[in-house]
């Protein structure tokens, strides 16, 4: 790494952020019903250079820990559970941007993202036969090289200063990640996801038509940073356990306010009532797993990333299998997040009354999104992949090389 990182205390940053995430949860639920994206939401976050939080302190940043990092992101989804993942490829391209390499090209784009600038990620596209079958490419020609091609789930390019793109490099065909002006010459960003939830995340159509890459805006796929879908895979977790927060929150708040309760009930208030008190005790006790979960895998992933930012590099057998152990422990707090969160956003209705059923008050959203986050990275695929390591030690990040 360019500089030694020097980790604030997580009090600091929550002191910092927490009146910005405040501000977001504001009309949270209203924007979800009518699909107002939440430009004025993300500037915000901008203006307060959250995505410099990784950064040294000595570059404009914050010097923040993964731990850390994951924390804030987990208030942030508490807040509105579109933000987090709005800065997923953001988060994940700062991590590749935090080393340094022999030709410097790191040391500008760590400048942009310390003025608050947002990387938002184009990277997928429909109907190939694999991840890594790519229509969209980086090819040269008499004027310099540009880049064609389509994506669909651009998480976050809406909002975002610059998009990072994946296609295959203009000499060998190998797999290349591509940054591009989001308002350049020939890019096309359409709002056409129609998920059940998650719908303000900017995760459309993306389309690139001739878009002139100058030199020096591309490099090899497989220079990102060694443990970068592991960081793709916390982002999803945090916003889960931000939902579960967000669940916990909204059903104590409803329970307190209702007046009435059922023939049935143990006591004439409901917040009186033992039945309701043990939903309101298992969706909260389901939040604080959710977050225990991505706090100690964010952990783990923190002691790999101070190990490699001594050597890079290093293919030592204890490293690389420190690495894969990491790897392993976000996808287990998969499958407990995952878990908790589809339950605390369903065992809030079992509280309250069919009053909160009602769109205005948008208790679904947390259900839906929740449904939605966990379908991105099927839990049935982390499971086997858990379960091979254990036993086989296979490699758990096998299927994310070209």
């Amino acid at each position: 790494m360019s500089t030694t990182l020097t980790a604030p205390t997580t009090a600091e940053l929550l002191a910092t952020f927490r009146p910005v995430f405040e501000r977001i949860a504001e009309g949270a639920a209203e924007r979800d019903r009518t699909r107002r994206r939440p430009h004025e939401q993300v500037d915000l976050l901008k203006q307060a250079r959250f995505g410099a939080l990784r950064l040294p302190r000595e570059e404009g940043g914050f010097g923040a820990t993964i731990e850390q990092e994951h924390a804030l992101l987990i208030e942030l989804g508490a807040a509105d559970s579109n933000l987090p993942q709005i800065w997923r490829n953001h988060f994940a391209f700062v991590e590749d941007m935090l080393f340094d390499d022999e030709r410097g090209r790191n040391e500008q784009w760590r400048a942009e993202i310390a003025t608050g600038a947002l990387f938002g990620g184009a990277w997928s596209e429909a109907g190939g036969r694999s991840f890594f079958d790519m229509r969209t490419a980086l090819t040269r020609t008499a004027e310099g090289a540009v880049l064609s091609g389509q994506k669909f789930y651009s998480t976050g390019s809406l909002f975002a200063d610059w998009i990072s793109v994946l296609a295959t490099g203009p000499d060998t065909g190998d797999m290349s990640l591509v940054l591009i002006e989001a308002d350049a010459a020939g890019v096309t960003l359409v709002d056409d996801w129609d998920g059940i939830g998650q719908r303000l995340t900017g995760s459309g159509t993306t389309t690139f038509d001739e878009v002139v890459v100058p030199g020096g805006r591309w490099y090899p796929f497989a220079q990102r940073a060694r443990y970068q879908e592991a960081v793709y895979q916390l982002n999803h977790l945090a916003t889960l356990a931000g939902i579960c927060r967000a669940a916990q929150r909204d059903l104590t708040d409803a329970v307190r306010s209702r007046l009435r309760n059922y023939p049935q009930g143990l006591a004439a208030a409901p917040r009186e009532d033992g039945q309701i008190q043990e939903v309101v005790g298992r969706v909260s006790a389901l939040a604080s797993s959710a977050e225990a979960s991505v706090r100690w895998a964010a952990r783990v992933l923190d002691d790999v990333v101070a190990v490699l930012a001594v050597d890079p590099a290093s293919d030592d057998p204890d490293v690389v299998d420190a690495l894969r152990a990491a790897t392993i422990a976000v996808y287990e707090a998969q499958l407990t997040v995952t878990d908790a969160a589809l339950q605390a956003s369903t065992l809030l209705f079992d509280a309250l009354s069919s009053s909160a059923l009602a769109e205005d008050r948008a208790l679904d959203r947390h259900w839906r999104n929740a449904r939605t986050v966990a379908s991105h990275n099927p839990r049935v695929y982390k499971a086997r992949l858990v379960g091979d390591w254990h036993l086989n030690g296979a490699d758990p990040s096998a299927a994310f090389t070209p």
